[in-house]
């Protein structure tokens, strides 16, 4: 990752005071969304009454930085149950943009999109978030929509990522470099797109996980540790609402069901 000190037409995140979780929120990270999943297995049955779309869409998710397909087991069994076909990455653990991830990652799109003939919605957790971006912009015809859980799409800096010293270990197996700020100067994504954040994540700066809002993008926030994002409810009723979106038309504003609104700050 480069991280140039001024990149001319790039908004910073509140300039150079937006720094990556403090060690507290860091540590806990893990204890939380251990206690998220306990809870997520108690109250599963609810999701039944989730939305649902009427064409059923593929999905394919992607897993953070140092995690693989099991890590993403609960959201994508989940996703089946609702009647949707999910499918994982399968290219083991995710150590950065290596040869293998990167070409994999192509032809794992293709083989969806080909299998359904019916373009795929993208979910990315984390790291995998900003591979699903880069998708979407390479190969637009095929993808339906893109969802990031915890992705610092619009990181400006190292220091607002407390995962930067595992993906400095993994360089030197990346083929190319994810050059900060990420995303300068590109333009919104054509197709729809929504950004979850959090203020309780303990590993990526939740301000660097927010997208531009547009007409085809949103922003919803939720309470959730960083290694939650996929068992965590509410984050999980809010994807499977956002899945339930027509594809040929601008998404209507997401408002969670009212035993679920504390979960989501502003709504």
């Amino acid at each position: 990752m480069s991280d140039p000190d001024d990149t001319p037409g790039v908004a910073k995140l509140s300039g150079s005071n937006v720094k990556a979780p403090s060690p507290l929120m860091w540590a806990s990270d893990g204890p939380r969304a251990t206690w998220e999943f306990a809870t997520y297995l108690s109250a599963w049955p609810a999701m039944f009454a989730a939305p649902v779309s009427d064409d059923l869409q593929p999905v394919l998710v992607l897993p953070g930085l140092g995690t693989g397909d099991i890590n993403t087991a609960p959201l994508r069994q989940t996703l089946r149950r609702l009647g949707y076909p999910t499918y994982g990455w399968r290219l083991g653990v995710n150590i950065g943009p290596s040869e293998k991830i990167v070409h994999g990652m192509r032809a794992r799109l293709a083989e969806v999109y080909e299998r359904h003939r019916a373009p795929v919605s993208v979910i990315g957790w984390s790291l995998g978030g900003i591979y699903a971006r880069r998708l979407a912009r390479e190969n637009p015809e095929t993808i339906r929509q893109v969802i990031t859980l915890g992705s610092p799409i619009k990181m400006v800096r190292h220091e607002q990522s407390n995962a930067r010293h595992v993906f400095d270990l993994l360089k030197r197996f990346h083929m190319t470099d994810l050059e900060l700020p990420l995303e300068a100067g590109a333009p919104p994504l054509p197709m729809l797109s929504t950004a979850f954040y959090s203020r309780l994540d303990g590993i990526v700066a939740w301000q660097a996980c927010r997208d531009d809002p547009g007409p085809m993008a949103d922003n919803i926030e939720v309470l959730c540790s960083h290694f939650g994002f996929g068992h965590n409810l509410p984050t999980v009723w809010a994807v499977a609402d956002r899945l339930a979106l027509p594809a040929d038309r601008a998404p209507t504003e997401f408002r969670p069901p009212r035993w679920m609104r504390y979960a989501y700050p502003g709504r």
